[in-house]
């Protein structure tokens, strides 16, 4: 990919991002442009700008994404190289959400080359990652695109970059869980929970556990992962979450399912499904999921596997 690594500019606003929470982040980033406008460049101001669309895209607000984004566009200059390269970036991921996966993989690719004429390996990663999640982009061609942004990002100097190293484990498991290669899958995993417990955040911390136990339930190893998903659920209690994970109680259910503990499954997929049917994603690409995970909560026939 890139031949010279520069560093690329960290906005103070990166750190009021919380991806489950649009909503919110839009309001803290209203707050901060209200109390730091006067002191931005031309470049942070419309790189804040490709952040609010990216709030919109986030919750389906696909028009109102794309109505910041032009406008940022219509601004963009020599000297506002850092927000241009967000611009496409932001552009890809709604088009990409809204499944057009064309115009998607267009302005990925442009912001790939783009980052790499500058040497901003951080976005170049972010590019490549976001090239093999494209809609289109074959189980084959995610794991050629996501072992290219790893190799970049463990060869960057660029903590930005390498702090990318964990999400493409994680991508390259599941592209390999995929292709039912559930071994190797689990190894790259391992390695994404240690880089994530280097990295020290609880959510993606538990992210990673949760995915170590999923793969080994596809092993045959229901015991192992049960233990995991029940260290899960005693955590959440324990924090009492405000997010409680529909996720981790369908693993429980299917876990305990496999071990032929039916009636224990049941509440579990029940809580599941309460939970997961707000999730619009599964609603729009998985209903079958969620169809199954209500029939075995109670909510109709019970399925034969």
């Amino acid at each position: 990919m890139t031949v010279q690594s520069a560093r690329q500019p960290r906005r103070a606003f990166e750190d009021l991002w919380d991806f489950d929470r649009p909503a919110e982040t839009q309001s803290k980033f209203r707050d901060y442009q209200r109390e730091h406008a006067a002191a931005m460049s031309d470049d942070e101001r419309l790189e804040l700008q490709t952040q609010f669309a990216r709030t919109h895209s986030l919750q389906r607000e696909f028009d109102a994404a794309h109505r910041i984004l032009d406008a940022v566009e219509a601004e963009l200059t020599g000297d506002t190289p850092v927000a241009h390269v967000r611009c496409l970036l932001e552009r890809g991921r709604a088009f990409n959400s809204a499944g057009d996966n064309e115009k998607a993989r267009q302005h990925f690719g442009a912001a790939l080359t783009a980052a790499q004429v500058r040497g901003w390996d951080g976005y170049a990663v972010d590019a490549a990652h976001m090239i093999a999640n494209t809609n289109a982009a074959t189980p084959d061609e995610a794991l050629k695109w996501n072992h290219a942004a790893l190799t970049l990002a463990e060869a960057s100097p660029d903590p930005v970059a390498r702090r990318w190293r964990a999400s493409l484990c994680n991508n390259i498991g599941w592209a390999l869980f995929t292709h039912e290669k559930f071994d190797d899958a689990l190894a790259f995993f391992e390695r994404a929970l240690l880089l994530r417990e280097e990295e020290g955040a609880a959510g993606e911390i538990r992210v990673a556990r949760w995915s170590i136990g999923r793969c080994l339930r596809s092993l045959g190893r229901a015991e192992e992962a049960l233990a995991i998903h029940r260290e899960l659920e005693a955590e959440m209690e324990a924090a009492a979450s405000d997010r409680p994970d529909g996720f981790v109680f369908e693993e429980i259910g299917e876990c305990l399912r496999m071990l032929r503990r039916n009636d224990e499954a049941t509440p579990y997929f029940r809580r599941a499904h309460e939970l997961l049917s707000r999730n619009p994603w599964l609603a729009e690409h998985e209903p079958a999921r969620l169809k199954r995970i209500a029939t075995l909560g109670g909510a109709g026939a019970r399925p034969s596997a």
